[in-house]
């Protein structure tokens, strides 16, 4: 499963870097009156935006088993999920405003899209930050926000439809559609960044679960007496590396 994880983590960072050729050198230059080259970053900010769904369903899924099961399995799934989602929607809101910049002349506006994901990447970091606190309170908590959270993404994708923001429609046949040479290269970014999102929310859950495992075997030899306090700095320092390297 491990050896799977990285070949599908590495296929998604082969099939991102096949995306990348084909926005700029085969999808043709769309959108000159908002930056035409600008217009290229659309291959990226989409994927993302979906990316970040995927990553917290996945939080919102772990964590509700959790809640329910009590496992280290789910719980490591929920904290991968949330960590990826806070890095997908960091993308999304760099990447927004850098397009906006080009096509409304400011890089910000209070649209409704952008607006709401900025209240999940919010909700979010709160949950990354509860959750990296370590009690197992504080995993229940940081759970019940996780799935608490999730129910925004509804509002996030309808949003354009529900408050008529300035966010453009492009994909739906209502936006205009896409030409061929652009779907298929968005198709490539959509495929890739699936990929990229297994790939490494797997790899990212068994680093969780060795985190967790350690900590547990460090506290249960603490307990017994078999760890000094040299060796404890020792195990953490290990600790340390061993999730650096992983």
């Amino acid at each position: 499963m491990k050896s799977g994880s990285a070949a599908a983590a590495a296929t998604g960072f082969f099939s991102l870097a096949a995306a990348l050729l084909m926005a700029f050198w085969y999808a043709p230059v769309a959108q000159c009156d908002a930056g035409c080259l600008t217009q290229k970053i659309f291959y990226f900010h989409v994927p993302s935006a979906y990316s970040m769904y995927l990553c917290i369903g996945a939080c919102a899924l772990g964590s509700l088993f959790y809640l329910w099961q009590r496992t280290d399995l789910w719980d490591a799934i929920a904290q991968a999920g949330g960590e990826l989602t806070l890095a997908f929607a960091g993308i999304v809101l760099v990447t927004g405003p850098l397009w906006g910049w080009k096509a409304w002349g400011t890089p910000w506006v209070w649209d409704p899209r952008l607006t709401s994901t900025l209240l999940c990447a919010l909700i979010m970091m709160a949950y990354v930050v509860l959750r990296s606190s370590g009690g197992e309170g504080e995993k229940r908590f940081s759970a019940a926000l996780a799935v608490v959270g999730t129910a925004l993404m509804p509002v996030i994708h309808y949003s354009v439809q529900l408050w008529r923001g300035q966010h453009p429609t492009v994909i739906s046949r209502r936006g205009g559609g896409l030409a061929p040479a652009m779907g298929a290269t968005l198709g490539m970014s959509f495929v890739a960044f699936t990929l990229f999102v297994f790939g490494v929310l797997w790899l990212r859950t068994k680093m969780v679960q060795n985190e967790t495992r350690f900590e547990a075997l460090r506290a249960e030899a603490s307990a017994l007496g078999l760890l000094d306090d040299d060796d404890e700095a020792l195990a953490s320092g290990a600790a340390s590396t061993s999730s650096k390297e992983s």
